[in-house]
């Protein structure tokens, strides 16, 4: 069993994300014709691998920022820019569905990854995570003499 150290600051991220998660399944219409971009992210992992899928519709990797902060927290920013076409001066949007505007999504890291091995690719509107694991650290053992 491995001893793992208490971070207070890691389970309050945690509960700031789920709380951003939950404000943004609210539809803002109701109360604001602007609505964010917020991108969806499967998270899955095996043995050797943590793996993100973020989908990105309409993005291209210049458009996106990735960090990995000294705490494991993994930052994914971005934005999503709206371009109105100005061919037509007699053009008018009549109705907008799709989202647009900056945004960032924040990841804690479990302590047994290895933030040295990190890659990722973006094709077809898919920013494709992987973060390799690395060995947890053994507890050391010293063995003490009675006298």
């Amino acid at each position: 069993m491995a001893i793992v150290k208490f971070d207070p600051f890691r389970e309050v991220s945690g509960i700031m994300n789920k709380m951003s998660e939950f404000l943004s399944d609210f539809d803002t219409g109701v109360f604001s014709e602007k609505r964010n971009f917020y991108p969806s992210v499967d998270i899955s992992e095996d043995e050797k691998n943590i793996y993100l899928n973020v989908e990105l519709p309409g993005l291209s990797k210049d458009d996106v920022q990735i960090k990995i902060k000294d705490d494991n927290v993994l930052m994914i920013k971005g934005e999503k820019k709206f371009e109105e076409k100005k061919e037509d001066k007699n053009h008018s949007y009549i109705r907008v569905e799709r989202r647009y505007g900056e945004f960032t999504r924040y990841f804690t890291l479990p302590d047994a990854v290895d933030k040295e091995k990190i890659s990722a690719k973006f094709e077809h509107g898919i920013l494709n995570l992987v973060i390799e694991k690395k060995e947890p650290e053994k507890p050391q053992e010293k063995l003490i003499e009675i006298q």
